[in-house]
C-alpha cells in the first residue's frame, strides 16, 4: 500500500512536470474542453476540416460543422481586416478558398452565449458556441501550407 502510494505520488509529480505534448485539437475535443473551463478558455492549436462559412457584423467565421448551431462544431472568428488580410495571402475570397479544406488554428476555445432575438433584441433564451477568435493571420495555416506560428 505505502509503494503504491509513494509510487502514484511520483508519478503524479513527473506529469506535472513533465512538458505537455504537442498535439492538435480537435473539434469535438475543443468543445468539451471549454464548456469544462467555462468561462475561462482552452489554448492550443485547433485542428477542423472547414465545412461553412458565414458573415455577420464585420466578423467572417468558419465552421467545423455544416450547421453552425451544432454543438460540436467549433468556429473561427476572424475580424474583418483579417479576413481581407488572409484572402490577400490566399489569391481568393476565404469561402471559396478554404470550405472544403482542413485548418489549423494557435489560439484560445471559449465558450460563448448567443441569444436568441425577437423583433431585433435579445431574448432569455439562449445557446452555447465554441470559437476561437483570430488574433493575427499568420496563426491560420492551411494544410499542405508551411506552419507560420
Amino acid at each position: 500500500m505505502r509503494y503504491a502510494l509513494i509510487l502514484s505520488s511520483g508519478l503524479l509529480l513527473m506529469g506535472a512536470a513533465a512538458p505537455s505534448a504537442s498535439y492538435n485539437i480537435f473539434p469535438e475535443q475543443a468543445v468539451m474542453n471549454a464548456a469544462a473551463v467555462a468561462p475561462d478558455g482552452v489554448k492550443g492549436v485547433f485542428e477542423l476540416p472547414v465545412r461553412a462559412t458565414g458573415r455577420q457584423g464585420g466578423w467572417f467565421y468558419l465552421n467545423s460543422q455544416q450547421d453552425y448551431r451544432d454543438p460540436r462544431n467549433l468556429t473561427i472568428a476572424i475580424p474583418g481586416a483579417m479576413a481581407d488580410a488572409l484572402a490577400q495571402r490566399f489569391g481568393a475570397e476565404l469561402d471559396q478558398y478554404l470550405t472544403g479544406k482542413t485548418i489549423a488554428v494557435r489560439g484560445e476555445a471559449k465558450r460563448v452565449k448567443i441569444h436568441f432575438l425577437a423583433d431585433g433584441r435579445p431574448t432569455e433564451k439562449y445557446y452555447y458556441q465554441t470559437h476561437v477568435r483570430l488574433t493575427d493571420p499568420s496563426l491560420l495555416t492551411v494544410e499542405g501550407e508551411p506552419v507560420r506560428y
